[in-house]
């Protein structure tokens, strides 16, 4: 009786330990097969000339900052201290104005962030469906993705790279 316990914790382990051999493992590049993508080309080009005109904007408005600041430099020994005052009041309102502007575009949550999201997520959501195609097609029961970070894959064997798989699940030539 005293070996009971040990007997059934030994099938178990035989029991799961031959589970965990049959599962099959292989990681994917999705950085690699995000600039494969003809699709992620063009995204990104749009996303560079929307990023460039609101850039433009939020240049514009520094550029009229430091063209007040200049002014009221230029003029300030003919103001009164309240015609001074009103002009420092005006180019700290036009700092707000551009600092608004630029949290507003390019803050964490900004439109540009949003636009980016917006257009990749068609792509994202192809390429998933692609590797969850290659997944099932290859009986894997883990995939990683390398492109994820150095903590997530410490060392990887080429051989179970399916970065490959999805390129050719997605139609495009690796060339």
């Amino acid at each position: 009786m005293n070996n009971s316990p040990k007997i059934v914790l030994l099938l178990l382990f035989v029991l799961f330990g031959s589970q965990l051999k049959a599962q099959k493992f292989g990681y994917i590049d999705s950085e690699f097969i995000l600039n494969k993508h003809p699709d992620y080309k063009v995204i990104q080009d749009e996303l560079a000339k929307l990023s460039n005109d609101w850039k433009k904007e939020a240049q514009s408005l520094d550029q009229e900052i430091k063209e007040m600041y200049t002014q009221l430099k230029a003029e300030e020994v003919l103001l009164t201290e309240e015609m001074y005052q009103q002009r420092m009041a005006d180019i700290k309102a036009k700092e707000k104005t551009s600092q608004e502007y630029n949290s507003r575009i390019f803050g964490i949550n900004g439109v540009y962030y949003q636009k980016q999201a917006e257009l990749l997520q068609p792509l994202q959501s192809k390429i998933y469906d692609a590797i969850e195609r290659v997944s099932r097609k290859n009986n894997l029961a883990v995939l990683f993705d390398k492109a994820a970070g150095p903590s997530a894959i410490i060392y990887s064997d080429p051989r179970h790279d399916y970065s490959e798989f999805v390129l050719e699940e997605l139609g495009i030539d690796e060339n």
